[in-house]
This record gives structure tokens, C-alpha cells and sequence, in this order.
């Protein structure tokens, strides 16, 4: 393949730059990286703010890797402004990069803007997004072309939603009838599916008046589930209508579940569910109820076909038991889940307990034995049982000196690498991603060992999370004490290996972690939140952008962990539980079952997000603190006792100590494993 000479010369001045800084001395290389990065950042900050001085502040860097990511802010900037022509130049010289791909589609919805559909038709290319593609047919039609239903429409049709950039096509498709009662079905079926209320309510409009009234139905049931079931007894018996009755039964169940049973016992002689229908709303009225702890909760729960069961029923069978602390009803339960079910780690710990509980101690202490050695939650627990070492096996992986001099060749790599290294994380994850698309895992484990050692924790903590890589847990649990996390936690009074488990829970180490409810940063406040604290804690507040700054997120984030703890009488746990669910959620379920076992309370929590997360941070925690200490103090002395008091353990509290069994022990001193979604648990 031949390159244009702005590509080549771009490719060339990096292996030039590379060759340069490793013929230098190693000083002399890091002060001149240093100056490049001081200088990018300022000459980036005013191409970003439109100020042409960046050219001036970036005259030395046209052979530094992230000098394209300069001019395309500044274009970015005058996007309203430029024209073609300046748009071409720069996709021109810099045709395979990803700020070039960013200003291609940013530009072409300016040009959309100003229904400029020449230039846009000039520069469109396809797999650019709905939006553009609706946008590409809309400038077709302005030039007076018409429309193809499978052709131009179908691949967009069968999407459950889709950007307001489309309406004009659609409108288009309507007046060409294109969009025929089947087609119509065909896209309200899949939408509602997909609980897109707006696209069933729009879509509506386009259908005989009497097939109308049957589309808002479903829209309602999504909307608002009660008004549905109050209205549904008077609808038409239709398939449809009975899919509707369906959905607004069980999504009223999450909300009241007594209310859907009243539904229910209207409906069901009503309309002609199916037997899948009918099962589907039998289990979710049973598994809501169970979510409330109702009296009935068990018994209802037993009694469903064995057609209607889910893993969420039979789960919540043994949680309403655990809940009544019915041991052999705890057994039952167990023993009916599917197998894959029974061996998930909570429920051989439970079943365990159970037994234990019935007086069965030598079959309880075989439960526990082989989960005692996985260093997970339930693993900690079961080893606390017995009152045997926690099974914790490091590995560390090997440097490889002439991989990394290969990953670093890598321009795509470096401009990620350089990209964190100048406080833009997310562009950095982006050029990460390209650059390893399709790498194998040898790369891909190397590419983050090497990210973590310039501070890049969140590759590795994504990267190594299945296998032996659960057992690298120098990369998987960074302790990253520049961000003073330690001293930080220990002003607040609490326990540092806490402080890093929800941490850790929380972000997984980003830095700019944004969670659709707007908490921000490492620890994940919310501003408001951070505002709150920083007044209650007399510490300087400069809105919620701050938070993404590491050692003031950190700074705050302890102290809004003290808080919480302070509130559940010093309860790490249920502090934890406070952080995600809120602590008013956390007083519900403390004045329903504030006498259980901290370990079966946790088990009860209605909220699987929460039940999840509190035994992660706890195990974190218990890991965490064997990375600060060595030893560690055990998960049961964390789990403080509902109403007693919890304080941050002295330097002479008991400690357990760690083993590596010969069970789970590696073969080799070090390795590594496959990439793969970062494990929930402790491990």
C-alpha cells in the first residue's frame, strides 16, 4: 500500500522521534517528553478555544505523535465556520486517524445543519451512524431521488429506535406508502420489545384508525403499567391487547407487586394468554413478592410450574428462606436450582451454612473446604469457617523488554500511551481500542503490563480477569499511593483497604468514569455530593469537573465514606450498601431484617446490584488490605454486627494470614490469561 507524503512524513517523524529519545540518555529523554507534553497540552488548550496562537505553542511538535490531535480541535472549533475545502486538506494528510474520522462525521452534521446536501453528498461515506445515513437519503431526496424500502430502509426498519435525523425520512417513506400496516406491526412489535414507548406512540399515528388504539396500549403499558391494568378490562380481547395485558402485569409487579396480583385476578379470564404468557406473569408476580418479603413469598414461589421457573425464582426461594432463617427451607431451595445454579460460590457458602445450621457439621465443613479455596467473597467467608488462611495466590507477569520495544513502535500505541500521559483519557481509550482491534492476547496482556507502569491502571484491571489472570493482583489491584488514598482514608478514620476496594468497585481505577446518573471520578460522587462534603469537611470546592481530578476526588470520597459509615454505627458493609442503594434504601432494610447474620442480610438485599456489590468491595477489601499489610483482617470481623459498633481495627488486631494451597497453587512462578469482561468478584 503507498501513502500520500503528509502520511509518510507523519509515520517517518515518529520512528524518527522513537529513534531519537532511544539514542538520548535516559534523562535527557524524559525532560525532552516532558517539554513535548507541556507544550501539546497548552498548544491543544487554545486550538480547543479557537485561539490560532497554537500554532506558535506547537511550532515544535509536528514530529511529536499527537501533533494531528492539534489542528483537528481548532477545525472542531470553527466547525460552523469552515468549508469543504478545509476539511478535505486535513482528511487529506491524515486520512486513517481517528480525529480525521471524528471531524468527517462532525462536519457532515454541520453541512446537514445548513441542508448543504451538496458538499454532504461529496464527502458522505456510509457506516457512519444512523443519524448520517438518515441524512445521506434525506439529501438524495432533496436532489430528487425517491426511496427504496429495502434498499435504503430496510437495515434502519428494523431498528426498535432510531435519531430524530430520520423523521424526514420516514415522513418521505410514509407519503412514497412505503411503510405498509405489516412493515408498521413489524417495527412496534420490535420496539415495544425493547421498551421504546416513543417509537410504538409515534409509529401509531401511520396505522388505521383502528388498529391505533391497540399500539398505544402497549405504549402505556410501558409508560405507565398502572393506568394499563386499570384500563385493560376494557379492551378488545386481541393478541396483541393480551401482549400489552402481559407487559403492563409484570412491569407493574416491579412496582406493586399486591396491585398486580389485584390485576391479575381481573385479567386472566379476560384475555387469551398463552401458557408461556401466563407463566411469565405467575413467575414475576412470585419473584416480586419475594423482593417484598411477603408472607406468601415462600409458599408461592415453591408453587410455580416448573415451566414458569427462572434461576431468578429458584435464587429468590433460597433468599426468602435464608431471610426467615428456615435451614431446611434453605436446603430445599438449594437442591432444586439447577446445577450450574447450586455452584455458584453463594450458594454452596449457604448451603454450607444450612447445614451447619441443621447440626450437620462434617458435611457442612466438605461445602466449605473446596470453596475456601477460591479468593473470592464466599471463598473468604467459607475459609473464616473453618479458620484456615485465605487462599490468595499471586503471579506476576514477566517483562518481555523486546515486546514492549515492539508495542511502542506501534503509532497507534503510542498515541494512546502519550494521550493519557496529557490528561485525555477518553481519546486515549479510543486510539487503545484501535490500536489492539484484533490483537491476539499475548499482545493485548503486554500492551496493559505496560500501561500500568506509566499509571494507566484501569487496562490491566479490564485486561487480566479470567484464569491464572485473576491471580495478577499487583496489575489487577493497583495501590497507586500518588494519589493519596492512604493518607487520605486515615484522616477520614477509616480503613484504607476499604477506601481502595469501593474504589476499585466503583471506577475500576478511570479516572473520568461519568455513570448516568452524573457521579463522577474515582470514587464516584455525585457533584452535589462533592459540594456537600467539601462544605461539611471546610475543603475547597470548584464544581463538579474537580471531580475528576484523582486527589480531590479521593479527598472527598473518603469523607463521604466516613460519613456514611458514621450513619450505620462505623458498618463498612452497610456503609457500602449506603453508597450504592443510598442510605434511606439501607434503613428500609434494616427495620425490616436488622436481626439476620450480616452475611444473610446481605444475601436478602432486593436490589441484585447492591447484593453484588457489597460482596465485591468487602472482597476487595480483604485483598487490599493483604496488599498493604501482608496479613489481613478476616471478612467476618469486617462484617460488624447489625446495632454494634464497628471501628477501624488498632495495629494489634488479630490478623489472618494468607496461603496458597496445593490445590489451587500455579504450576510456573509466573503468568497470564485471556482478556476477557472483569470479574465480579473478588478474585
Amino acid at each position: 500500500m503507498f501513502l500520500s507524503a503528509a502520511p509518510r512524513r507523519f509515520i517517518c517523524g515518529l520512528l524518527a522521534a522513537a529513534g531519537a529519545l532511544l539514542a538520548m540518555p535516559q534523562a535527557q529523554a524524559a525532560a525532552s517528553i516532558d517539554a513535548q507534553r507541556t507544550a501539546f497540552k497548552q498548544a491543544y488548550a487554545a486550538a480547543s478555544q479557537g485561539d490560532p496562537g497554537w500554532r506558535t505553542l506547537a511550532a515544535g511538535l509536528h514530529d511529536y505523535p499527537l501533533y494531528p490531535y492539534l489542528p483537528a480541535a481548532a477545525l472542531e472549533h470553527d466547525i460552523r465556520l469552515i468549508d469543504r475545502a478545509a476539511v478535505e486538506d486535513y482528511l487529506a494528510s491524515y486520512p486513517d486517524l481517528i480525529p480525521a474520522a471524528d471531524l468527517r462525521r462532525d462536519f457532515l452534521r454541520e453541512l446537514a445543519r445548513r441542508e448543504d446536501w451538496a458538499d454532504f453528498t461529496a464527502l458522505y461515506q456510509p457506516g457512519l451512524g444512523d443519524a448520517l445515513a438518515c441524512n445521506a437519503l434525506q439529501a438524495s431526496l432533496a436532489g430528487g431521488g425517491t426511496l427504496d424500502f429495502q434498499r435504503d430502509l430496510a437495515a434502519l426498519w428494523a431498528k426498535p429506535d432510531l435519531p430524530g435525523a430520520c423523521d424526514p425520512v420516514l415522513s418521505a417513506a410514509h407519503d412514497q406508502g412505503l411503510l405498509t400496516t405489516a412493515r408498521l406491526w413489524d417495527r412496534i412489535d420490535r420496539a415495544a420489545d425493547a421498551g421504546k414507548a416513543g417509537t410504538v406512540a409515534s409509529l401509531a399515528s401511520w396505522l388505521p384508525a383502528a388498529d391505533q388504539p391497540t399500539a398505544l396500549h402497549l405504549a402505556q403499558a410501558w409508560r405507565d403499567p398502572a393506568a394499563a391494568v386499570a384500563a385493560a378490562s376494557g379492551w378488545t380481547s386481541s393478541e396483541r391487547n393480551t401482549r400489552a395485558a402481559t407487559l403492563a402485569l409484570t412491569r407493574l409487579a416491579r412496582r406493586q407487586s399486591t396491585s398486580a396480583d389485584a390485576g391479575w385476578q381481573t385479567l386472566q379470564g379476560r384475555f387469551p394468554f398463552s401458557e408461556a404468557q401466563r407463566n411469565h406473569i405467575l413467575a414475576t408476580l412470585a419473584l416480586f413478592h419475594a423482593t417484598d418479603f411477603d408472607d406468601r413469598a415462600l409458599a408461592r414461589l415453591i408453587a410455580l410450574p416448573p415451566a414458569a421457573q427462572t434461576d431468578a425464582t429458584f435464587e429468590w426461594r433460597a433468599r426468602v428462606a435464608l431471610a426467615r432463617q428456615n435451614w431446611p427451607a434453605v436446603i430445599a431451595a438449594i437442591e432444586a436450582m439447577p446445577a450450574t445454579l447450586r455452584q455458584d460460590g453463594e450458594w454452596r457458602y449457604f448451603h454450607g451454612r444450612a447445614l451447619a445450621a441443621q447440626g450437620d457439621a462434617a458435611e457442612a465443613k466438605n461445602q466449605f473446604k473446596t470453596l475456601a479455596d477460591e479468593a473470592t467473597f464466599f471463598g473468604f467467608l467459607a475459609a473464616d469457617e473453618l479458620g484456615q488462611p485465605y487462599a490468595i495466590c499471586p503471579l506476576t507477569l514477566a517483562d518481555d523488554p523486546a515486546q514492549q520495544a515492539a508495542l511502542l513502535a506501534r503509532p497507534g500505541l503510542q498515541r494512546a500511551l502519550e494521550l493519557f500521559a496529557v490528561d485525555l483519557p477518553k481519546p486515549a481509550r479510543r486510539e487503545w481500542n484501535r490500536a489492539l482491534q484484533g490483537a491476539d492476547q499475548a499482545t493485548v496482556r503486554a500492551a496493559a503490563a505496560l500501561a500500568n507502569q506509566r499509571g494507566w491502571y484501569d487496562r490491566a484491571v479490564f485486561a487480566f480477569s479470567s484464569g491464572d489472570a485473576l491471580r495478577l493482583y499487583d496489575l489487577r489491584f493497583p495501590l497507586a499511593s500518588q494519589d493519596g488514598l492512604v493518607p487520605q482514608a486515615e484522616a477520614a478514620g477509616i480503613d484504607p483497604a476499604w477506601a481502595y476496594g469501593i474504589l476499585r468497585a466503583e471506577s475500576a481505577w478511570m479516572s473520568d468514569a461519568r455513570s448516568g446518573a452524573d457521579a463522577r471520578g474515582l470514587m464516584q460522587l455525585l457533584p452535589s455530593t462533592g459540594a456537600l462534603v467539601a462544605r461539611r469537611n471546610g475543603m475547597s470546592w470548584g464544581g463538579g469537573d474537580t471531580l475528576y481530578d484523582p486527589v480531590t476526588n479521593i479527598a472527598l470520597g473518603t469523607r463521604y465514606l466516613a460519613h456514611m459509615a458514621s450513619r450505620f454505627d462505623g458498618s463498612p458493609w452497610l456503609a457500602s450498601a449506603a453508597y450504592n442503594a443510598g442510605p434511606n434504601r439501607v434503613d428500609q432494610w434494616l427495620a425490616a431484617r436488622g436481626t439476620l447474620a450480616p452475611d444473610v442480610f446481605i444475601a436478602s438485599i432486593p436490589f441484585k446490584e447492591t447484593r453484588e456489590y457489597v460482596a465485591r468491595v468487602m472482597a476487595f477489601s480483604v485483598i487490599y488490605d493483604w496488599r498493604l499489610n501482608g496479613t489481613v483482617i478476616p471478612l467476618t470481623t469486617r462484617l460488624s454486627t447489625i446495632g454494634q459498633p464497628y471501628a477501624t481495627a488498632a495495629a494489634n488486631a488479630a490478623r489472618k494470614a494468607i496461603s496458597c494451597p496445593a490445590s489451587t497453587a500455579p504450576a510456573a512462578a509466573t503468568s497470564a490469561a485471556a482478556p476477557v469482561a472483569t470479574s465480579a468478584d473478588g478474585r
